[in-house]
C-alpha cells in the first residue's frame, strides 16, 4: 500500500532557466500536468541551492546558465542530493558537452524545441529510475566514430537498451519483453559492465555511439 502511495504522489521538481518566459511557461505546464514544482531558479547557483534545500525527485536544468552551467549543477547535485535525477534542457549541444554531462551524472537530455508532452514524459521516466535521451541528442552522441571493437551484448541486452533509449521504464520494458522488472535491471547491469558505463544513461549513450543499438 505504501508503495502505491509513493507511486501516486506528485513528482517534485526544481526548474531552472535563465529566460523568465521559458521558466514561467515550463513551470505552468508541468504544474498543469500534476508535477509539483517546488523551486524555480534563474541561474546555476540558485538552482543548486534550491536542490539542496528542497531535495526534489527531479531537477530540470538549462544546460547554459550564468554562475554555474547545467553540467556543473548535475555534478554537484550527485554529491549534494543523489536522490535527485537531473535532466538537462538545452537549445543545442555539442557531442563533447553531452559526454561531459553523462560523466557528471545527468540522467536525461531533452531539447527545448521538443513538445512539452515529451518533457513530462522525460520527467516521469527519470523519476521512476529510468533514463531519457532525446532522439535528436542521441544522434549527436552517435556521430563519433568508434575506435574500439563493439562490445558483445546479447540480443536481450540490446533490446533492453533500445527501449531505455526510447524512454521506457523498467516495468514498461518488462511488459514489452514479457520479463520481470528485476530481470530488466539485471540485463541493464550486465550491459553497463560490458560498456564500461557508470550509469544507465551513459550505457544508452555509449551503445548508440558504438552503433550497438540504432
Amino acid at each position: 500500500m505504501a508503495e502505491r502511495a509513493e507511486t501516486d504522489a506528485a513528482i517534485t521538481c526544481v526548474v531552472a532557466d535563465d529566460h523568465p518566459a521559458v521558466l514561467e511557461a515550463v513551470t505552468a505546464y508541468l504544474e498543469k500536468r500534476g508535477v509539483e514544482v517546488v523551486g524555480r531558479a534563474r541561474d546555476g547557483g540558485e538552482a543548486l541551492d534550491q536542490i539542496r534545500q528542497r531535495r526534489p525527485r527531479v531537477a530540470l536544468i538549462d544546460l547554459g546558465m550564468p554562475r554555474m552551467s547545467g553540467i556543473q549543477v548535475a555534478r554537484e547535485t550527485l554529491r549534494a542530493s543523489p536522490e535527485t535525477a537531473v535532466i538537462l534542457y538545452t537549445g543545442a549541444a555539442e557531442r563533447e558537452q553531452l559526454t561531459e554531462a553523462l560523466d557528471a551524472g545527468a540522467r536525461g537530455f531533452i531539447l527545448k524545441e521538443a513538445p512539452l508532452e515529451d518533457l513530462v514524459r522525460a520527467i516521469e521516466t527519470v523519476a521512476s529510475g529510468g533514463v531519457y535521451v532525446d532522439s535528436v541528442l542521441a544522434g549527436v552522441i552517435a556521430t563519433a566514430d568508434s575506435t574500439q571493437s563493439a562490445p558483445q551484448l546479447t540480443k536481450r541486452e540490446r533490446e533492453v537498451l533500445r527501449l531505455l533509449a526510447d524512454g521506457l521504464r523498467n516495468e514498461e520494458i518488462g511488459k514489452r519483453l514479457f520479463i520481470s522488472a528485476e530481470t530488466v535491471r539485471t540485463h541493464v547491469r550486465k550491459a553497463m559492465d560490458k560498456l564500461d558505463a557508470d550509469t544507465r544513461t551513459q550505457a544508452v549513450a555509449e551503445a548508440i555511439r558504438q552503433h550497438v543499438i540504432a
